[in-house]
């Protein structure tokens, strides 16, 4: 399974506190084994292995597990604790009223709540603070743990039927709406999601077992574990998978196995807001940057699993998704 990447743009958006607290920010790159120079480049990515390692070496620099981002630090363990508190709770809606009321203790720059009216639960993330970009991470950040907690707490993916983001967009539309597969609109007065109340008498199904198994992974489960497998653009990508090596199936071959239409399956990529080239291009990038971290691999052994002939065309292929060459990467990656 080849995972999504991160774009580098997150990875700057993390390391905003550091650089607020006078800390240097290369040795944290290190650390994770992100390369310096990648910031320069503002089409590279990261794997979600470097972009959840980053999230822990600045949280232990910092000792503030929101990464220096609000007004002032969160302490370490607080997010565990939390855990430990929602668990016990006998519903999603309890559980999400717990955890805000603990974080409104401990986070002082920005309040969340819940709201249910006429079938809609609503959580919206207030702040009487200007939208200043590290604050806006914060909060972004805020909104998108409390999906992947929510999901994680009730065993499934909470299905959003909208999201709003304050401030201006980001430079990765397309991204934020394939990782909520929701309407997202931007500058909102406040972040916030919504979906339908039912789901608030969803039960609580983790205990103390599987909440250790979750915050051994924390928070790279968050990124990953509850992504919507079942969209079009995911099931063509996982289709597509399995022909890296070789010359991948057309358009309409792939409507075929999946029983649309081209004209449908058009459709349905425009609506999840991809394209059938970018989501090609983007598949072979994102294997491209896993197999760059094995040193048992080549470039040319690299070229020939993604399908291209020569690893000159690779090469120029990498640097127009990335910007950065193949061989500068693994060179700055080591």
């Amino acid at each position: 399974m080849t995972h999504h990447t991160i774009a580098i743009h997150h990875v700057g958006q993390v390391l905003q506190g550091a650089e607020r607290r006078g800390v240097a920010t290369a040795p944290l790159l290190q650390r994770a084994g992100i390369p310096a120079a990648l910031m320069e480049a503002p089409l590279a990515r990261v794997s979600q292995e470097q972009y959840a390692l980053l999230l822990r070496v600045v949280q232990r620099a910092l000792r503030d597990e929101f990464w220096g981002l609000c007004s002032q630090p969160l302490r370490l363990g607080s997010f565990a604790q939390c855990c430990r508190l929602l668990i016990h709770a006998p519903t999603l809606g309890d559980a999400l009223r717990v955890g805000f009321r603990y974080f409104h203790g401990e986070l002082p720059d920005f309040v969340a709540r819940l709201a249910v009216e006429d079938g809609l639960a609503t959580v919206r993330i207030a702040t009487p603070l200007p939208p200043q970009p590290s604050l806006l991470y914060a909060e972004r950040t805020f909104m998108f743990f409390t999906f992947g907690v929510s999901s994680w707490l009730a065993a499934r993916r909470i299905p959003l039927l909208g999201v709003d983001y304050r401030g201006p967009a980001p430079p990765n539309v397309a991204e934020t709406a394939r990782v909520f597969q929701a309407r997202v609109r931007h500058g909102q007065p406040h972040f916030g999601l919504s979906f339908d109340a039912r789901w608030l008498q969803l039960p609580m199904v983790q205990n103390a077992q599987s909440l250790r198994e979750f915050l051994q992974q924390a928070p790279a489960n968050l990124l990953v574990k509850y992504r919507d497998k079942t969209s079009v653009s995911e099931r063509i990508r996982r289709l597509l998978r399995n022909h890296l090596r070789g010359e991948m199936p057309a358009l309409d071959e792939v409507g075929r196995v999946l029983g649309m239409t081209p004209q449908t399956l058009r459709r349905r990529l425009r609506e999840e807001g991809q394209g059938f080239q970018s989501l090609k291009d983007h598949l072979r990038r994102d294997a491209a940057i896993e197999y760059l971290a094995r040193p048992d691999m080549t470039l040319l052994d690299i070229a020939d699993q993604l399908g291209f002939s020569e690893a000159s065309t690779f090469h120029r292929a990498f640097k127009k998704w990335t910007g950065v060459a193949p061989g500068e990467y693994r060179q700055r990656h080591r």
